[in-house]
């Protein structure tokens, strides 16, 4: 594994010299794998918490075990309608709220 040494100072200057400028089609397209890991990750955790295998979970969404694999390994973002369909059979719900000013 490669690490950084903790030399790392300024991570926004990283990425922008990994994947260019926010905004730049190159660091949108970084962003949107980052966010697609970051969902299956954190849908990953959730399913293991609650015990029950990607084919129970597919079958609670009528879907397939590998379109589950495939969220929980970055590889696609499932619809917003496919993402609450797994959160509700997982028995958690979403809360949206406003930020305090």
């Amino acid at each position: 594994m490669q690490t950084n040494n903790h030399q790392i100072r300024d991570y926004s200057a990283e990425l922008d010299r990994k994947y260019g400028t926010v905004g730049s089609k190159e660091r949108e397209l970084f962003d949107e794998e980052a966010w697609n890991f970051y969902t299956g990750q954190l849908l990953l955790e959730a399913r293991k918490e609650s015990k029950i295998t990607q084919e129970e979970l597919a079958q609670r969404i009528n879907s397939s075990k590998s379109y589950i694999s495939r969220i929980e390994r970055g590889l696609i973002t499932p619809s917003v309608g496919v993402f609450y369909r797994i959160i509700n059979a997982l028995g958690m719900r979403v809360d949206i709220v406003k930020p305090i000013a």
